[in-house]
């Protein structure tokens, strides 16, 4: 006779069941809760970043603010040699302050110039193409053109932290008014120091 299979407990079955299903319950507990302390972190990495983002911006805000307020009132004036071999841009006003020494070497080369602070000032080119004369004290930096000989800026001696700038060497077009203020450079100690805004020109 064809043999029977033997007969399935209804009582294991569902046991067996049962544990399956708890097993299922228990791994969906642990995943539920991974995924949750994975979304903490995540939120914490997230604001954690927010916060880098807002104090980066804050920061260059605080720069742009100071930048502003150092050059407000200011244009942008560029000019440079005759032969075009170096090329500049300096902040000023465009109503500028000129001054007009009579010592030996500005009576010669006729230097007129405006005083800024050095961070007003940027050479665009011709660096390697500048040369330097110097004399007595050698405080002044005389600088020129090696190919046409133009002085178009220098380091004055008074303001050695800063640069005077040739006004009749700036492109047209921002300049409004030019007042000129005589310098006696023949007693230059004695000039600069009765002078009383002289020193400060060079100060941002």
């Amino acid at each position: 006779s064809a043999s029977k299979s033997p007969p399935i407990s209804c009582a294991r079955s569902f046991q067996s069941t049962a544990h399956h299903h708890r097993a299922v319950i228990s791994n969906l507990d642990t995943y539920s809760g991974v995924l949750q302390l994975l979304k903490a972190e995540l939120n914490n990495v997230v604001y954690s970043f927010t916060v880098f983002l807002a104090k980066k911006k804050s920061s260059q805000n605080l720069s742009v603010v100071s930048l502003s307020s150092e050059y407000r009132g200011l244009v942008k004036h560029t000019g440079g040699c005759h032969c075009g071999a170096i090329r500049f841009e300096v902040w000023a006003s465009a109503d500028l302050h000129v001054f007009n020494c009579n010592c030996s070497i500005c009576t010669k080369k006729q230097n007129r110039h405006f005083i800024v602070p050095a961070s007003r000032f940027k050479l665009l080119k011709g660096a390697d193409n500048l040369t330097t004369y110097t004399f007595n004290t050698h405080r002044a930096q005389h600088t020129f053109c090696k190919t046409c000989g133009v002085q178009s800026f220098y380091t004055p001696r008074s303001n050695p932290d800063g640069y005077g700038i040739a006004p009749h060497c700036l492109d047209d077009g921002t300049v409004q008014t030019i007042v000129t203020e005589d310098i006696n450079g023949k007693e230059w100690e004695k000039a600069v120091k009765e002078h009383k805004t002289i020193r400060d020109m060079s100060k941002p």
